[in-house]
């Protein structure tokens, strides 16, 4: 095996076994509380710029397949993890986790103890830090951890699309799973759940967009346009869309103001909204608010959040380490979710505008579903408005 290193930026070495590329790289250093999903976690563009660390501690026992990924490529730059497991086991895969981050260059070091590792960022804050499966110094490793910058820096244009589409026209990408019992002659990889019409034309802003964004919407109903996150209000607008979907996407929301600034000038046009994570915050700011970078973020599969109108509580997928701020936001806007462990804004709606949004992933992808409708009401805010 390779041995490797990763390097925070306080001087804190960790040594371990090098899988996946012979590569290294600088990041901010979080975790993830998800038990699964680590491929969609690997290929989330929320990750750009990143060294995810696994809290659970068996990771790549049912290997990685070519169908549930989140993006064109993975997006992290290094992989940490506990123990990376010596059998795949799923007949959905198509190969390792090990071989999957060697095919994309990214570097994974496991056998380091991350439960220290996580106690660390909780108590610290996340931190920048350097991960190497090559040969390198204690010192070098650290000094590079020291010199990496990621606030302030935009990552979106590394992670959008850079040209328009239209999504899956042909319907072959986004119908649900169909499961298939008793019957060896069928492909049970390829059978699907009928799809509805596509009777609502909306164009989706793509910040660096999970493809299970786009799937849930277009089992609602929507007919999808994506636009590359550079798109002007004016693009939005040749499109004629009946509503506008913000997506996801990594880094430092303050560092987005040509983003903002399409963004208000859509809201003030009346057109309905829906954001989610950096939507989110694209909205908030676009509201007149302001955003803060949170210690150590929300990552994983198991975020409470409560619904302020019903009272109900939705356990959900996370995956930010930046926040908007309750105070600053104008009295037109209702934060109507918060997150139960810290009281964080989780949701806001706009009280005379057909606009609202949510800081975490109603889709999942990995995590529950407790929040999928949410799609039906950006559907029903569309049909209302006529």
């Amino acid at each position: 095996m390779m041995k490797a290193i990763l390097a925070l930026e306080d001087g804190s070495i960790f040594h371990g076994q090098g899988f996946g590329a012979r590569a290294s790289a600088c990041g901010e250093v979080c975790f993830n509380t998800s038990m699964t999903g680590y491929q969609e976690i690997l290929t989330d563009p929320s990750y750009k710029g990143q060294i995810v660390t696994m809290t659970y501690p068996l990771i790549g026992n049912y290997g990685v397949n070519d169908v549930d990924v989140e993006s064109w490529r993975p997006h992290a730059a290094g992989f940490v993890i506990r123990e990376l497991s010596p059998v795949v086991s799923n007949w959905r895969a198509d190969f390792s986790l090990a071989e999957y981050l060697e095919r994309n260059g990214i570097p994974g070091i496991q056998g380091l103890d991350t439960r220290a590792l996580t106690k660390k960022l909780r108590v610290r804050g996340a931190m920048n830090g350097f991960i190497s499966t090559e040969e390198i110094s204690d010192a070098e490793a650290v000094r590079r951890a020291k010199e990496f910058v990621f606030i302030g820096v935009d990552y979106v244009k590394e992670v959008t699309h850079p040209k328009a589409f239209r999504w899956d026209e042909k319907d072959v990408q986004s119908a649900n799973f169909k499961l298939v019992a008793g019957n060896t002659q069928t492909d049970a990889r390829h059978q699907r759940e009928p799809l509805p019409p596509a009777d609502i034309p909306i164009v989706a802003f793509d910040y660096g967009l999970k493809y299970n964004i786009l799937r849930r919407l277009r089992q609602h109903g929507f007919a999808v346009q994506v636009l590359p996150a550079t798109a002007s209000a004016d693009d939005v607008r040749k499109h004629q869309p009946a509503g506008v979907f913000l997506s996801n996407g990594p880094g430092d929301p303050a560092a987005l103001d040509y983003i903002v600034r399409e963004v208000k000038t859509l809201v003030d046009g009346g057109i309905p909204v829906f954001g989610i994570c950096l939507g989110h915050q694209i909205l908030g700011q676009a509201f007149g608010g302001k955003t803060f970078k949170l210690k150590f973020g929300h990552r994983g599969a198991n975020q409470p959040v409560k619904d302020l109108t019903s009272g109900k509580v939705e356990i959900t997928s996370q995956n930010h380490g930046f926040a908007v701020d309750a105070k600053s936001l104008p009295s037109e806007v209702v934060v109507d979710r918060i997150n139960l462990n810290d009281q964080t804004v989780e949701g806001m709606r706009h009280k005379t505008k057909p606009v609202f949004c949510v800081q975490y992933h109603p889709e999942a992808s990995p995590g529950p579903h407790d929040s999928t409708p949410l799609f039906a009401e950006f559907r029903a805010l569309i049909e209302k408005r006529g």
